[in-house]
């Protein structure tokens, strides 16, 4: 996508139906500036959404202190419902069977009820406006799972109102090459995950809703093909320019004469595969000819000493922690390799947020990840077994460090394909072009790709992406 077309686009405003911007009802049960993960998804989606339509956003009662913090008033640019007496116990019940920051299918099923009593409380509030063709559409951002019906879309059919659902994500397999992750992760109700297509109001919300963007290839192929015309790639993540600002492009000279640094980001969690970095990357830390920072937290933590001591790397692998968001770039931009073997991602926020700071991603091919980095902009491992991931990567980081200079073209494509494809006036604009297709103001359905291509002078022209350039 050029950035003239979204300079276009915020120009003209992409005027409603009688020459007005549109007006648009956002649904974003998580949707916070102060959180990450899908809370900051949905901020981002919203915040993003606003420079180019007139927004009112409907979300959840614990959220009202950063939006207030952040300038939102309540009434005019936002409504809140509680449904925290709900939500809250049953988090505590989830966290209690499956451990912190586990169990996220069990979270989901659980407070399936909260979510539709949030739409439920917000059709009595905003029926009688929808009605009278206030807004335009109504577009639930979050939540981001597939699992949960939507009520709201047989209702704004039914008067005629547009419903866009999405990006939804999910239904990636966990890789059968490791089949004790699933169990390690506390996910007990993901074996059972093709059960939500019985859960009351599955089919109807395929059926009513105008459009479903997805955020994956998992997501598209766990749509049933009878919906798949509906259906739009935008993939959930994004970056956020005053979070991670353009940085300088590295040259190959500034590769050479030291050693090369890696870093970690994510959850320590067994699929993420910080233990299998660590194995493959030993006898370049010993030797001192790569660093390491690792950044992140989880219950793998105590493990993952033990092999730093084990290995006698000590000396070459920081342990960086949990770093707010907001510290994230500085603490990237001193890396040269983003190294994230993790072999079960959906999205993968943190692939996008180093391309974006000028680091080049080592990736499994596989899922997300496989998605939002291209060959030109990083390294794709193949997916195999543990021993088979350790030896790839290991010949990978070997391979790079014979020729360090390699990765600053990597290093420039990764930049441009984040802030050109993945920024969030990006992908704004991505969004608005539904908008104006379930509204009738362009014939075509969107077609963005998937994956995206790298932006490319000569991509413009090529048929498969109109995003493409």
């Amino acid at each position: 996508m050029t950035k003239q077309f979204i300079t276009d686009v915020t120009n003209c405003h992409l005027a409603g139906r009688e020459g007005r911007r549109l007006r648009v009802l956002v649904i974003a049960d998580s949707c916070n500036p102060e959180w990450e993960s899908i809370p900051l998804v949905g901020w981002s989606h919203y915040e993003a959404l606003t420079n180019l339509v007139d927004t009112h956003l409907i979300t959840r009662n614990w959220n009202k202190p950063a939006l207030d913090r952040i300038g939102l008033v309540e009434g005019r640019d936002y409504t809140v419902f509680d449904t925290d007496w709900l939500v809250n116990p049953v988090a505590r019940l989830v966290e209690r069977i499956s451990g912190p920051n586990k169990g996220y299918a069990m979270l989901t099923a659980l407070t399936m009820p909260a979510y539709l009593l949030t739409e439920r409380m917000m059709w009595r509030r905003f029926g009688k406006a929808l009605r009278a063709g206030e807004f335009d559409l109504v577009h639930r951002i979050t939540p981001l799972s597939a699992a949960v019906p939507s009520q709201l879309a047989t209702l704004c059919r039914r008067i005629g109102v547009p419903f866009i659902l999405g990006p939804l994500n999910g239904g990636l397999p966990w890789p059968k090459e490791f089949p004790e992750l699933q169990r390690q992760e506390g996910e007990f109700l993901s074996k059972l995950r093709g059960l939500y297509r019985l859960v009351p109001g599955y089919r109807a919300t395929r059926r009513d809703a105008a459009a479903i963007m997805v955020g994956g290839a998992s997501a598209i192929a766990d749509l049933p093909v009878k919906w798949r015309s509906k259906a739009v790639y935008v993939p959930e993540n994004g970056i956020d320019p005053a979070r991670f600002p353009r940085p300088a492009v590295r040259t190959a000279e500034s590769y050479a004469g030291r050693p090369l640094r890696a870093a970690f980001l994510g959850r320590m969690v067994p699929y993420k595969g910080c233990d299998m970095l660590l194995e493959a990357a030993a006898p370049l830390l010993r030797s001192g000819r790569l660093l390491l920072d690792i950044i992140g937290f989880g219950p793998e933590r105590e493990r993952l000493d033990r092999m730093v001591a084990d290995f006698g790397v000590a000396g070459s692998v920081t342990f960086a922690g949990k770093l707010s968001h907001f510290d994230l770039a500085p603490r990237l931009n001193r890396a040269d390799l983003l190294t994230f073997p993790s072999v079960h991602e959906f999205g993968g926020a943190v692939v996008l947020e180093a391309m974006a700071a000028g680091v080049v991603p080592v990736v499994v091919n596989y899922g997300g990840p496989a998605e939002l980095v291209s060959p030109a902009s990083g390294y794709l491992l193949p997916l195999g077994d543990r021993a088979a991931i350790i030896a790839s990567l290991r010949a990978t980081l070997y391979e790079i460090l014979v020729d360090p200079g390699q990765i600053a073209a990597k290093s420039r494509v990764g930049i441009d394909r984040a802030f050109g494809l993945f920024a969030w006036p990006a992908k704004a604009a991505q969004t608005l072009e539904v908008y104006r297709w379930v509204l009738g103001q362009r014939a075509d359905k969107p077609n963005m790709g998937l994956p995206f291509l790298d932006p490319a002078p000569t991509a413009q022209d090529d048929p498969q992406s109109e995003w493409a350039a």
